[in-house]
Formats: C-alpha cells, sequence, structure tokens
C-alpha cells in the first residue's frame, strides 16, 4: 500500500507510553495510523490498554510519554478538543434533563448561542432518531436509545474526530443495527469514527481498518482483507471419501492443500491455500474426471473471530508485521 502522507492522518501514533502512579503499564511504546474519514476498530482483550488508549487520545489521560498527533495537534493539546467529540462507555446524564435538555446542554458547553443551540439539538435528534422523545428522560430509555443519545451528544460540536467507548455493549440486535447504520451516516459525512468494542462482529460489519491491542501495543493493524490474507483459501467438498483416491490426494499435496472427512465419512472437503481461482480449476477438473460429485466450491478465510483468538493463544506473536499502514 502507498505510504499515507501526515495531512491524510487523523491520528499518528509514533510512541505512546502510559503508566500509572501505582505503577502499572496501561501502554507501551504504541504505534498506530488511523486515516481521516474511515471507520477505525479496536479490538483487544480486558486489560489491553483500549480505554486508556481513547482518554489519551482524547485529553482525559495524560501519557506518560508520547511521540504522535491527533488531527495535526500533538496528543494532549487542548486546541484540538472543539474537533473531537467523545461517547464514553456508560455514558450518563443528570435524571431531571430531558433528551433535548441533554443535547441543549453540551451546546451551552460549545459555546453555541441560542439559535445555534437550537438547530443543533434539532438536527441531532433527527440524527440519533429521537425526535419523538426530545421532552423523555433518558433515564427511562432502552440503552440503545441511550447510546443514540450519547452519540448526538458527542456530535454536538460538530467534531471531526469521533471516539466511541463500546457503543454497542448491552444493546439488543435491533439497537445494534440502529448504531450502525448511524456510525456509517457519520462516514458518509467525511468524519472520522474511531470505535472501541469487544463485539467483534459488530466491528468486522462496519470497519474500514482495524487494530488488535495486546498488552498495551498494537499487534496488528490493517483492512481485514490486509488481517486475514495468510489465511484465504478455497474450500471444495465433494460426496465421497476422497481420502480412498490416492491421485486426488497426491495432486492436493502437492498444491499444498489438505482433506478432511466428515464425521459420517460420507463427505470430503478440500482446502487450497490460494485467492486465485485459477489455481483451483486443476482439482475441480480431476474431481469431474473421477466422477465426483461437487456440492461447492467456496472463497473462504479467517473470521475477525478466529483471527482474534489466535492473537490470544499466541499472546500477540504474530508475524512481525503490520499492515496497511
Amino acid at each position: 500500500m502507498p505510504a499515507v502522507s501526515s495531512i491524510e492522518l487523523a491520528i499518528d501514533l509514533k510512541s505512546l507510553t502510559k503508566v500509572y502512579a501505582n505503577g502499572v503499564q496501561a501502554l507501551d511504546q504504541l504505534s498506530m495510523r488511523v486515516k481521516r474519514g474511515e471507520i477505525y476498530g479496536l479490538l483487544g482483550p480486558n486489560g489491553a490498554g483500549k480505554s486508556t488508549l481513547i482518554k489519551c487520545l482524547t485529553g482525559l489521560v495524560h501519557p506518560s510519554a508520547c511521540r504522535g498527533t491527533v488531527l495535526g495537534y500533538p496528543v494532549g493539546d487542548p486546541a484540538v478538543n472543539h474537533q473531537l467529540g467523545y461517547l464514553p462507555e456508560n455514558a450518563t446524564w443528570p435524571e431531571h434533563l430531558t433528551a433535548g435538555q441533554v443535547l441543549e446542554f453540551a451546546g451551552r458547553l460549545h459555546g453555541l448561542t441560542g439559535r445555534e443551540r437550537g438547530r443543533r439539538v434539532t438536527d441531532l435528534l433527527k440524527i440519533a432518531g429521537l425526535e419523538a422523545w426530545q421532552d423523555d428522560k433518558p433515564q427511562h430509555f432502552s440503552k440503545g436509545m441511550r447510546q443514540r443519545l450519547g452519540v448526538a451528544y458527542a456530535l454536538m460540536g460538530n467534531p471531526e474526530l469521533v471516539f466511541l467507548d463500546e457503543p454497542t455493549d448491552g444493546v439488543d440486535p435491533v439497537g445494534r443495527k440502529e448504531m450502525r447504520d448511524l456510525i456509517r451516516q457519520l462516514k458518509r459525512e467525511g468524519k472520522t469514527v474511531f470505535v472501541n468494542s469487544h463485539l467483534l462482529d459488530e466491528l468486522e460489519m462496519i470497519c474500514d481498518r482495524m487494530a488488535i491491542l495486546m498488552r498495551g501495543r498494537v499487534v496488528r493493524q490493517g483492512s481485514l482483507e490486509e488481517l486475514t490474507l495468510e489465511s484465504c483459501r478455497y474450500e471444495i467438498c465433494v460426496s465421497g471419501n476422497l481420502l480412498l483416491a490416492p491421485g486426488i490426494v497426491d495432486l492436493v499435496q502437492r498444491l499444498g492443500g489438505t482433506i478432511s472427512l466428515s464425521a459420517d465419512g460420507v463427505e470430503s472437503c478440500i482446502a487450497l491455500p490460494t485467492r486465485r481461482p485459477q489455481l483451483v480449476q486443476p482439482v475441480v477438473d480431476a474431481l469431474r474426471h473421477e466422477s465426483y460429485l461437487l456440492l461447492s466450491v467456496t472463497p473462504a478465510r479467517q473470521s475477525l473471530e478466529e483471527l482474534f483468538m489466535d492473537a490470544i493463544r499466541t499472546g500477540g506473536q504474530f508475524s512481525p508485521r503490520e499492515t496497511g499502514d
């Protein structure tokens, strides 16, 4: 991938370290690059440093040491704050405020005039799908509604970069779908969205690129296609036991593939490590020549969950490379 200039980057971290006063090291010389206008996902096990990273990037926590920028400003520079939006995990507001008043309060914090606040509150309630509930108190909302209100709150200042910390945690399937739609809308408006979530299937559906964080360091980052490149394969399923066909077995082995047999011995599956369909054709031709019934020929790769579990099992010890930056 071509080199990315600093002006194209919303976040450019070369080395960020955070050690708390009790000696706990949350981040260890972390490096990361997030492009402007993309949806970027952050995943990692509990204690990996995900929330600490977001707090450092939003200025809520001061790094112990850092070389890097956010929207071109040094990390922690308060001058960038008006260009940032932040939805913390489990956001709450005073119980006596209605949804409209919560956003009105956010507008006051951003220094908007009364007319600007009124227009912005109306627009954001519409974006969040909460127009009908503007006079209701968030304490009576579903978790999904509260999260959408939280995103609207984070957008009051019309930020360029929006941080969402576990935006779908505890949200039902309908609420998760609504949140995905909202995040995609932010991308269409040209905003950069940085999402921290432990719901891997959610990240897989919406993110342009993502990073795996382990023990305070990014061990891999890139698009899902880039991160799973080495696992790309074709799976050919047939009726019958291919292990009884030495010619087929020899051909598959020469191509670096494997053959597995179903538990009942009725079907076989060939896995060929390639993304090129023309390399699959000789196997398909040989199967047809031997009169095997083809059930399916499918391109496959690791899921994000499988990739993440590999990281957990190996302690983040992937091949020493970072892709997509």
